[in-house]
This record gives C-alpha cells, sequence and structure tokens, in this order.
C-alpha cells in the first residue's frame, strides 16, 4: 500500500466523516511501509517487506463510544466500518472520562522525513548487512544483526473540524558479534531518521572491538561502584521513569512522585498531590522533548490531536511538568500536558526524551575515571518496586574494568539492583548526549551504582 500524502489522507477522512451520523465522529489513518534485513552465523536468513494502512473510527452518542477499524477504503467498506463504530457506541456503557472533540488547532511544522530513507532498496539492506558481516568473518568472528528501515504517515480528523497529518522515515540497526567460542561478545545499535547517517561498518567494528576485547573475564566482587554508563545502559531506565511520569498516577499515590504525608498523618485536603516543583536529582539533570528538535523529529500532536511543542519536563533536578490526560486535567484544575503520537502509550509510545549533558565523549570520559566500570548495555530489566523505582538486570555485551584512565581487562557481567531516581543523584560527569532509541542520551559517570551478584552471561 502506498504513503498517503497530506491531501490524499484529508481527502478520504473526509469520506469518512460523511458517512456519520453520530453526535461526534474521529478518524485516525496510519500506514507504513517497511523494510528489513536479518542474518545470523554471518548469514542472511531473512528479508522482506511489511506495507499496510489502517484506519480507526471512533463515533459517540453523549458519553457512549465505540471503535472499529479497516484497511478497504472503497465507499461501501468505509460507510460500513463507520455504522459498525456507531453500532458499538449504542452498545456501550457510558464513559464517565469521556472528553468531547478538539476543535482545529495550528501545528508546528516538523521534518521528519528523509528521501534517501524512502528510497531504499533491498540491494541496500544487502550492502549495509555485507559491511557488517565481511569485517566479522575476516576477524574470525560470529555476526547476528537486524536493520529495518521505515516510511509512514499518521493522520487524524474529527466532525469538529480539526485535522492533523504528519509523515516520517526511520532506520534501526543492531548487531551482535561474538567469538566463534562464544566466550566474547560486543553489541552496537543506531538509529536514525535519515539512512545516509548509519554506517553499519563503523557500527560493527565497535562492536567486533569489543568482542574480540571481552574475552577471558575476571571476576569482580559485587557491590557499589563508579560506572560509565554508555547510553545504551541508561536509555532504558530512564525511558521506564519517564514512562512513570503521569500526573494521574502521581496524585492517586502510585508513583515516585506522589507526595507522601508523615507516616501516621494524612494530607490535608488541598495539599498538593504530586511532587512537581520539587528538586529530585542533581542540578545537572534537565530532561525534556521537543518535535522540531533536528536529531530526534517526532509529531508536532498527540494521540487526540491537541498540539504538542517542546515541553520541559525535569530542570536543573527541578520536577518541571507531568503529562496527563484532558479528562484528568480538567478534574485537577492543571493544565492540559499532551505528548507526541508515535504510536500509543501515555507518552504516545516510543517517548522522545532528550537530556542535557557535557562536551566529553565516551573516550574523555574513561580517560577521566581513575577506576570504575565501563557498561555497554543493561538488558532483562524488571521493576522490582514502583514507588522507589528500583529496577533489576543484566549488563552484557561487554563489561570492562578501568584503571588510571584506561580500560585494563574485562570482567565478569553482573546483575543490578538500582533506580533511575539514585543513578540521577549520584552523577559525577555527563558525556555529549547521542542519538539512541529516538531520545538523545548523554553517557554518564555514575557514583555507586549498585551490582547485586555475578551472572554467566556474556
Amino acid at each position: 500500500m502506498a504513503i498517503y500524502t497530506e491531501s490524499e489522507a484529508r481527502d478520504l477522512l473526509s469520506r469518512v466523516l460523511a458517512f456519520s451520523k453520530a453526535d461526534e465522529c474521529e478518524a485516525n489513518l496510519d500506514g507504513s511501509i517497511a523494510g528489513n534485513i536479518r542474518y545470523a552465523r554471518n548469514t542472511v536468513s531473512t528479508s522482506g517487506v511489511v506495507s499496510d494502512v489502517n484506519l480507526a473510527v471512533q463515533s459517540s452518542f453523549g458519553k457512549r463510544v465505540g471503535v472499529a477499524t479497516i484497511n478497504e477504503f472503497d465507499d461501501a467498506s468505509l460507510e460500513k466500518v463507520v455504522r459498525r463504530s456507531e453500532e458499538l457506541a449504542r452498545l456501550a456503557p457510558e464513559n464517565e472520562e469521556f472528553m468531547p472533540n478538539l476543535g482545529p488547532a495550528e501545528y508546528d511544522s516538523v521534518d521528519a522525513w528523509s528521501e534517501s530513507t524512502a528510497g531504499v532498496t533491498p540491494e541496500d539492506r544487502a550492502e549495509a548487512a555485507d559491511a557488517s558481516i565481511a569485517p566479522s568473518k575476516a576477524n574470525d568472528l560470529v555476526a547476528a544483526g537486524f536493520l529495518n528501515d521505515a516510511k509512514g504517515f499518521n493522520a487524524v480528523m474529527n466532525s469538529s473540524g480539526m485535522f492533523a497529518y504528519h509523515r516520517s522515515t526511520n532506520v534501526d540497526f543492531t548487531v551482535t558479534i561474538r567469538t566463534s567460542d562464544g566466550r566474547g561478545s560486543g553489541w552496537a545499535t543506531r538509529d536514525y531518521n535519515d539512512i545516509d547517517k548509519l554506517d553499519t561498518g563503523t557500527a560493527s567494528a565497535i562492536a567486533i572491538q569489543k568482542a574480540k576485547d571481552s574475552v577471558d573475564t575476571r571476576e569482580m566482587e559485587p557491590g557499589k561502584y563508579t560506572v560509565i554508563l554508555e547510553p545504551a545502559a541508561s536509555v532504558t531506565l530512564l525511558g521506564n521513569m519517564a514512562g512513570n511520569m503521569g500526573q494521574r498516577a502521581a496524585d492517586e499515590g502510585r508513583s515516585f512522585l506522589s507526595k507522601k504525608a508523615p507516616e501516621g498523618e494524612e494530607l490535608p485536603e488541598d495539599a498538593p498531590r504530586n511532587r512537581v516543583g520539587e528538586k529530585l536529582f542533581d542540578e545537572r539533570v534537565t530532561i525534556w522533548s521537543d518535535p522540531q528538535h533536528p536529531e530526534v523529529p517526532t509529531a508536532p500532536w498527540s494521540g487526540d490531536g491537541a498540539p504538542v511543542g517542546k515541553t520541559m519536563w525535569i530542570e536543573n533536578g527541578v520536577v518541571k511538568t507531568l503529562p496527563n490526560s484532558r479528562y484528568w486535567a480538567e478534574k485537577t484544575g492543571v493544565p492540559y500536558v499532551p505528548t507526541a503520537y508515535t504510536g500509543g502509550g501515555l507518552f504516545g509510545g516510543g517517548q522522545q526524551m532528550i537530556m542535557a549533558g557535557g562536551d566529553a565523549s565516551l573516550e574523555d570520559m574513561i580517560r577521566d575515571t581513575r577506576r570504575g566500570v565501563l557498561v555497554t548495555r543493561l538488558w532483562y530489566i524488571r521493576q522490582l518496586d514502583p514507588q522507589t523505582l528500583l529496577y533489576t538486570g543484566l549488563t552484557r555485551d561487554g563489561t570492562f574494568y578501568i584503571e588510571d584512565g584506561e580500560i585494563k581487562y574485562p570482567i565478569k557481567n553482573f546483575r543490578f539492583n538500582e533506580s533511575p531516581i539514585v543513578m540521577l543523584n549520584n552523577i559525577e560527569e555527563l558525556g555529549k548526549p547521542v542519538r539512541i532509541n529516538g531520545s538523545m542520551i548523554p553517557p554518564m559517570k555514575i557514583r555507586d551504582f549498585t551490582f547485586s551478584s555475578l551472572s554467566d552471561a556474556v
């Protein structure tokens, strides 16, 4: 299926709304064409293209809402899906948190589209895979990787006159390279909107070196260590924290941002229910989102079509803003804080985070470290305590001991028990932010990072 232009999306959604007999109607149109190539044991195993366009229609009668979906767009099919959504709405119970449609709005211009990425061919993917496989073979190593490139669009229109459209491209690459005996492992990942920025050979060279260097690990006792976390090692912990920053969960006492009364007491009725305005992190911690950021652009509107601009979540260690829903904003008398649409969830799915850092590279940070542990990435992360955001997981694919500014030797992997809240209060140094998983995250030097036990994984 094709990627719809803004004009084509508008025309199709207008046809949908013309069939509506509901009090209110909203139609969402999403489509993508994604190509991929996968390899393992230095051999391509699969490649293909997935293409789809889906339409979701939401009809409401009062506070009763029904949703139906379809991927056929002739007039008969469009009328059928509208009628089905109306039938479901009449059968549905009233939704006490129902909010009426938003009206027309102005949106910032965001360029998240790359013609180079949109034009990727199977031959391009094969060359990208070969740039990773060939050097692995030459070094008697074993590579396994996956590359996925996609172009897509999202559009929403409602019966109150609102229309929003966004198109984007993206490419993701990840590779694991191991020694033939399985004792050493290296890993790298890259993601961009523009595939011209992707060099799978350069990324694989990092994984190759780590695979070679991680053989013959030595054991270190579990405990608290100064660590340098590469961006891949911290991005999931930070993303988990961001996903737990919702205002409603905080107000209802279910998150680390809930206001707590002294033991044995209750909060007064008029007391704040959340910790907005409090300094909870090191003053160097500043995290925001911005749809117009040139390295990590996102849609300038939320899932309900509300305009989204630059939003400061944490500034100089102080919690500034919490995302919420229109219902909860109205209920609590605070402004509605929407987040960019990227596929669902409180922050719209894969939330964009931009974290301030410094000017140092990862290599600079290693040179400035007297004793510490370099962590390539964290894996198999699971939550232990939602109130403190305590997580556990494992280091993987290259963990190294640093002494006097040099990597001395590889060490056996650890299980960690740590909270991003504690982590962001134990900062010694922040490096230069780089793009990872659609966010901008700096390498971090953290003191007293807790390793609880050893792991046999490589």
